[in-house]
């Protein structure tokens, strides 16, 4: 079923999850284990990404799959990077084949290392990938992604929320936001879209704290903003306890800021699962 009319059905605020394929076959039975404990909170869907490029194209597409045998509603990732409109048109037959109607729209990062001269591409940006999905498959649901704090390429907050726009008008059904941790920045990039006219729903993307050091890299890869208060708290919590006091005082927080979204009136919860139940598990019972 099209996602967006779950959301539009929806009488309640939701979770739903991202699960990233493992790299080796081997790990699977681990992952379906912590899939099958996270279907306890009974999201809405669960959104499986592929690596830089495609490179676990084939990984995602099985994985899909197996998760709509264990009915989840389940959301392909889908990228400009590496992609032609054959590959494309490929890939959702497969996806239909196995079951999955709904995919994620992006215009993706390169492989490490390696640079995409986007003026040659097939799909420059986001946007071209929704127009060229929606002509290929009319029915299916499309998701894209919306960023609080603005992409990192992108020269103004305005222009990159009038990319995020743009893509809702080129077919996509609904936003799923990247992780942010400042409420007020979705509240600002919320107000300012459905200024334009955008009604379609927006997701927000939490990803719960695990460390100082996943902070420290995912904030060097995504561009989001960590509030100077927040940094100084997982700080504190270091100095007083270590690793694990820092992963306490992040669930603490998850807790908080998806309080204040639902409080706000966001439709529901996107976590970033990092393909561990336990920590989500505790956040979802400590939110209610």
């Amino acid at each position: 079923m099209n996602i967006a009319q779950q959301i539009a059905a929806a009488t309640a605020p939701f979770y739903s999850l991202e699960f990233f394929p493992p790299k080796e076959e081997k790990d699977w039975p681990a992952f379906f284990a912590t899939v099958e404990q996270l279907q306890r909170i009974r999201p809405l869907f669960a959104s499986v990404t592929y690596g830089a490029g495609g490179s676990t194209q084939q990984n995602t597409l099985a994985l899909a799959g197996k998760l709509r045998e264990m009915r989840l509603e389940t959301m392909a990732h889908l990228t400009c990077v590496g992609a032609d409109k054959a590959k494309i048109a490929t890939f959702l037959r497969e996806l239909r084949a196995v079951g999955v109607e709904n995919v994620l729209a992006l215009r993706g990062d390169p492989p490490q290392g390696q640079r995409v001269d986007w003026d040659k591409a097939a799909f420059r940006h986001a946007a071209d990938l929704v127009r060229f999905i929606r002509e290929q498959d009319p029915l299916i649901g499309i998701a894209v992604a919306g960023y609080p704090a603005a992409h990192p390429e992108s020269a103004t907050f305005s222009a990159d929320r009038e990319h995020t726009c743009e893509k809702i008008r080129a077919g996509a059904d609904f936003v799923i936001t990247q992780l942010f941790f400042d409420v007020r920045e979705y509240e600002d990039f919320v107000r300012h879209v459905r200024a334009q006219g955008i009604t379609a729903p927006i997701i927000p993307g939490v990803l719960p704290i695990q460390s100082l050091e996943s902070v420290r890299r995912i904030l060097s890869l995504c561009g989001a903003n960590i509030p100077g208060k927040l940094y100084l708290e997982l700080e504190a919590a270091n100095e007083r306890g270590g690793a694990a006091a820092v992963k306490e005082a992040g669930i603490a927080f998850a807790v908080r800021q998806i309080k204040a979204l639902l409080d706000f009136g966001a439709p529901g919860i996107h976590l970033y699962t990092l393909n561990r139940s336990s920590t989500c598990l505790r956040i979802v019972e400590e939110t209610g």
